[in-house]
C-alpha cells in the first residue's frame, strides 16, 4: 500500500452526481453546495434531497436555489487535507454555472499541492471527469499528468439531457411563460446539451417523454460513432420508470458500453429541472 503522504487526493463538488458505491470505490471526497429553501440554507445531499425539494415546489413553495462553495469552506478542507497527500485536485462544475472555480482556485493559491480543475460541464457531465481523474490516480500518474489528461477529457465529454416540463426553468426565470404554453400545448420536450462550457437547446421533440427519451438516446448514440465503452450513465432526479427503462433499451440495443450505470441526479438538478428530467452522458474518444 502506498504512504498517505504520496497519494492523490480527487474531490469534487457534490453536482457531479456519482453514486456513493462509485465515491466508494475510488475514494473521491464531496464537498456540498448550498441550496436555498425558503430562505434557508442547506448543504445538498447532507440537509437536503431532490425530494425534499420537489415535495417544497409541490406543497405550493417558491423554487429552490443554489450557491457555491464559498472561498472559507475550500479553505477549511485544505487546510485539514493538503498535508496529508501528494497532491489534492479540486473538479469543479463548470465556471460558466457557478463560482465554484473560481472559488476553489482562489483557496488554493496559497498551496503548491493543490490543483483545480474546469470540467466545464455539470451532473455526472462533470462526474465523468472526476471518475477519470480518480482512474488515473489509482493508476500511479502524477498530479500534472492526471491535470494534463483532464484537460483534455473535459473536451470529449458528451452530456444531454431532455425536459419534460418547464415550470422549474419559468419558476427559476429561465423560460417565459409564453415559451412555457407553447411548449406545453405543443407536448414539446427540448434537448439541452453542454456546448463548449454553456447550456443550449439543440434539438426539440414531441411525444410522450418515454419514447422521446428512447428517441433522444437513439439520435445521441447515432452521432457520436467514436466512444469510451467502458460506462455511460443515465441521470435523473426523479424520472418515469418507463423513461429509465426507454434510455436503457436504446443503449441496450445500441451495444457498445460494458456498463449502464442508473444515477440519481442531485438537487442542482433538481432545482433547476424538475422531477422527470432525464440525460444520458458519456465519454467520447
Amino acid at each position: 500500500m502506498a504512504n498517505v503522504n504520496t497519494r492523490i487526493k480527487i474531490v469534487s463538488d457534490s453536482t457531479c452526481d456519482l453514486s456513493d458505491e462509485l465515491l466508494s470505490m475510488y475514494d473521491i471526497t464531496i464537498l456540498p453546495v448550498h441550496v436555498l429553501k425558503g430562505g434557508i440554507s442547506y448543504l445538498d445531499g447532507i440537509e437536503i434531497s431532490t425530494r425534499n425539494v420537489f415535495e417544497h415546489v409541490n406543497s405550493g413553495g417558491e423554487i429552490c436555489t443554489t450557491s457555491a462553495i464559498n472561498i472559507a469552506e475550500f479553505q477549511e478542507y485544505l487546510n485539514e487535507v493538503s498535508s496529508q497527500y501528494s497532491a489534492v485536485i479540486i473538479l469543479t462544475i463548470g465556471s460558466g454555472f457557478s463560482s465554484c472555480f473560481q472559488n476553489a482556485q482562489i483557496a488554493a493559491q496559497k498551496y503548491t499541492n493543490v490543483y483545480v480543475i474546469d470540467t466545464r460541464n455539470l451532473s455526472s457531465g462533470q462526474g465523468l471527469a472526476v471518475l477519470e481523474a480518480a482512474r488515473l490516480a489509482q493508476l500511479g500518474f502524477s498530479a500534472k499528468e492526471i491535470c494534463t489528461c483532464l484537460n483534455k477529457t473535459v473536451n470529449w465529454i458528451d452530456a444531454s439531457f431532455i425536459l419534460d416540463r418547464l415550470d422549474y426553468m419559468k419558476k427559476g426565470g429561465r423560460c417565459s411563460s409564453v415559451t412555457l404554453l407553447g411548449a406545453n400545448m405543443l407536448h414539446i420536450k427540448p434537448c439541452i446539451e453542454v456546448v463548449d462550457g454553456a447550456m443550449k437547446v439543440t434539438r426539440k421533440y414531441r411525444g410522450s417523454f418515454s419514447k422521446v427519451i428512447y428517441q433522444y438516446t437513439k439520435d445521441r448514440l447515432a452521432q457520436c460513432k467514436d466512444v469510451r465503452t467502458d460506462r455511460v450513465f443515465i441521470v435523473h432526479p426523479d424520472a418515469e420508470p418507463a423513461a429509465i427503462e426507454a434510455a436503457r433499451c436504446a443503449l441496450m440495443e445500441d451495444g457498445r458500453f460494458e456498463k449502464i450505470d442508473v444515477i440519481w441526479a442531485g438537487c442542482t438538478v433538481a432545482c433547476h429541472c424538475g422531477p422527470n428530467t432525464l440525460g444520458v452522458m458519456f465519454l467520447r474518444k
